[in-house]
């Protein structure tokens, strides 16, 4: 059974660092495109940050330059390194990996992702 577990969230001070990892289990073809997402309660779940089978990147405005995804298929798990924290990083993360065979033009699209974790959440104090 295909499964992402997520973990590395904390509560951290603004201008710290956390590394969250995401590892995919039960998956019968080595990733294509995965992406995180995060979601503060009464908001819609945004997209932070995409890679694709070749290591192309994509990242939220609010988070280029602070943060770094990265894949490693010999571990097959998924990294998200926070750099330069803020309060409003304060979220659930969430690891996805769609079933079709690229990001596409839209890699934030929620409707894109058949897989999901269970999210991690990560908290920054001012």
């Amino acid at each position: 059974q295909a499964q992402l577990v997520e973990s590395g969230g904390d509560s951290v001070q603004a201008g710290g660092s956390l590394r969250l990892s995401c590892v995919r289990s039960g998956f019968a073809y080595r990733s294509y495109c995965m992406a995180w997402f995060r979601q503060t309660p009464g908001k819609e779940r945004e997209g932070v940050a995409a890679i694709n089978i070749i290591g192309t990147t994509t990242y939220a405005d609010s988070v280029k330059g602070r943060f770094a995804i990265s894949n490693s298929n010999a571990k097959n798990t998924l990294y998200l390194q926070m750099t330069s924290l803020k309060p409003e990083d304060t979220a659930m993360y969430f690891c996805a990996e769609t079933a079709r065979t690229y990001c596409g033009p839209r890699p934030f699209m929620t409707d894109n992702y058949n897989y999901w974790g269970q999210g991690t959440q990560v908290t920054v104090s001012s």
